[in-house]
This record gives C-alpha cells, sequence and structure tokens, in this order.
C-alpha cells in the first residue's frame, strides 16, 4: 500500500509522464498499483459524501455511506471504461504514438488524478456537512468539488498527450561499417564505431499540426465530461435526500442537467 502511495506521489509531481519517458510514447502507470489507488481514493471521498444522509435524516441511513463508498469509484471506473475507445481512436487520429496499453494506462492516471484531488477536499466537504442541513447547497457542492477535480485531471491528461504528440523521439545509435567510414574510428582504430543516439522529429504531429489535435482532445473532453455526468446521474443517489428512504438506485427519468438546475432553484428559494 505505501508503495503505491509513493506512486501516486510521483504521478501528481510529474516524474511518471517527464518528457524524456514519453519520448518513446509509454506511460510507466502500472495498472496494478493505480487501479486498487482509484478505488481506494475514490471511497474516500464517497466516505464523506455519504454522511449527510447519517446527520440530516430522521432515521440514520449508515447504508448511503456504504453505497457512496462503492458508487463512488464506480462512477469514474464506469466512465473510463465507455470513454476509452473513443480516446484510443482520437489518439490515432492525431498521430501520438501510445499504444492500446500504454493510453489505457493514461487514463487510469487521469482518473487516479481526479480521485486524489477529490479525496484531497474530502474532509472540506466533511466541514460543510456538519454546519448545514441545506441539500441543495450539499448537492451544489458536490457538484463543483467534483468538477473541479475533473477539470485538474482533464487538464492532466491533455498536458501530456500534447507534450507527448510534440516529444522528439531518440532513435538506436547509427554504426557505421568500416568500408563506408571516412578515416579512422574516433579511438584510433579502423572499423565500425558508434556516432551516438540521434534526435528526430516527433513520428506523430509536426509543430503546425499541433493546434487541431488540441481542438481534437477537447472536444474528447467534452465528450468525457458529459458521460461522467449522466453516469453519475444513473448511479444515484450519493448523498441522499432528507425526505427520502435510502434505496441503491432510483429510477431514470430525467438528467443531470435537470437536476442541477432544480437544485439551484431551490438553493436560492430557500428550500
Amino acid at each position: 500500500m505505501l508503495a503505491w502511495f509513493r506512486q501516486l506521489d510521483d504521478l501528481l509531481r510529474g516524474r511518471k509522464t517527464a518528457p524524456d519517458l514519453l519520448a518513446e510514447g509509454e506511460i510507466e502507470l502500472p495498472l496494478r498499483a493505480f487501479v486498487p489507488l482509484a478505488v481506494v481514493l475514490g471511497a474516500t471521498y464517497g466516505f464523506f459524501m455519504g454522511w449527510y444522509a447519517v446527520l440530516c435524516r430522521d432515521t440514520e441511513s449508515y447504508w448511503q455511506v456504504i453505497a457512496s463508498m462503492v458508487k463512488l469509484p464506480a462512477l469514474f471506473l464506469l466512465t473510463l471504461v465507455v470513454t476509452f475507445p473513443s480516446l484510443y481512436v482520437f489518439n490515432a487520429l492525431v498521430g501520438c504514438r501510445l499504444s492500446f496499453g500504454a493510453t489505457l494506462r493514461l487514463l487510469v492516471g487521469a482518473v487516479v488524478i481526479n480521485v486524489a484531488v477529490g479525496a484531497s477536499f474530502g474532509p472540506i466537504l466533511g466541514f460543510f456537512t456538519l454546519s448545514t442541513t441545506s441539500y441543495p447547497f450539499m448537492t451544489l457542492l458536490n457538484v463543483v468539488l467534483l468538477g473541479i477535480s475533473g477539470i485538474v485531471a482533464l487538464t492532466f491528461l491533455l498536458h501530456t498527450l500534447r507534450r507527448l504528440s510534440a516529444a522528439p523521439k531518440t532513435v538506436p545509435p547509427r554504426v557505421i561499417p568500416a568500408e563506408d567510414a571516412q578515416g579512422d574510428s574516433p579511438l584510433g582504430e579502423e572499423g565500425p564505431f558508434d556516432i551516438g543516439p540521434i534526435e528526430r522529429p516527433p513520428d506523430g504531429l509536426p509543430e503546425q499540426a499541433l493546434g487541431k489535435a488540441w481542438g481534437i482532445f477537447q472536444i474528447w473532453v467534452i465528450i468525457y465530461g458529459l458521460v461522467g455526468a449522466q453516469m453519475g446521474w444513473l448511479l444515484r443517489p450519493f448523498i441522499g435526500a432528507p425526505t427520502m428512504e435510502f434505496t441503491w438506485f432510483r429510477s431514470r427519468e430525467g438528467n443531470f442537467f435537470q437536476a442541477v438546475h432544480w437544485q439551484i432553484h431551490a438553493l436560492f428559494a430557500g428550500s
């Protein structure tokens, strides 16, 4: 477990996505460490999220805490499953050198950053849970906190993909055969000699195409955000309205954006 959090620290500090590591189009993010991290960090935020139903319902609902701890990681991992194929196709269209596995690891890394930022907001969420009974306020607060964490994660993802598209690729050292060499080798002996690694322009995008690639990835970010928002709506309730009994899921009518509109109206109407 401690080793997992060391790897998380390396990811947050940018050591896992340094330019020299991106040059070969590989992402060193082991899934065996980062998938469990996503579950643990998502459950941490869910723990704080579910306490509203315990403190603000007439009948305490500890089941809502358990449900939120399960559904928060599921929200991000299911969104990853739905959006991963589109990211891989977008990746290929703009000429990034990421393989199928590397694309998956990068997206898992973005999810881990998302839930890590969310988990860091957990104490803030807990503070407001203790200081207010307003359900609309708590709903909108969760939307804002998770929205901020999502923006941070997607910024990391787009920044990494753009650096990857522009990164020069180092080719293996070139060896000149003795019969083709002009004169002696640097060591004063005739024969093949190594002239060292050669950097060439990226196999992916030329510099003038980076702007178009950036635009394509921004379109994917919108898709990811829409899928994540609606996935949250399908998996609700996460907080637990004080006037409703505990249930694992609710009916599918409406959508995320209508719900946000209703909660804003209820907040300013004094509900």
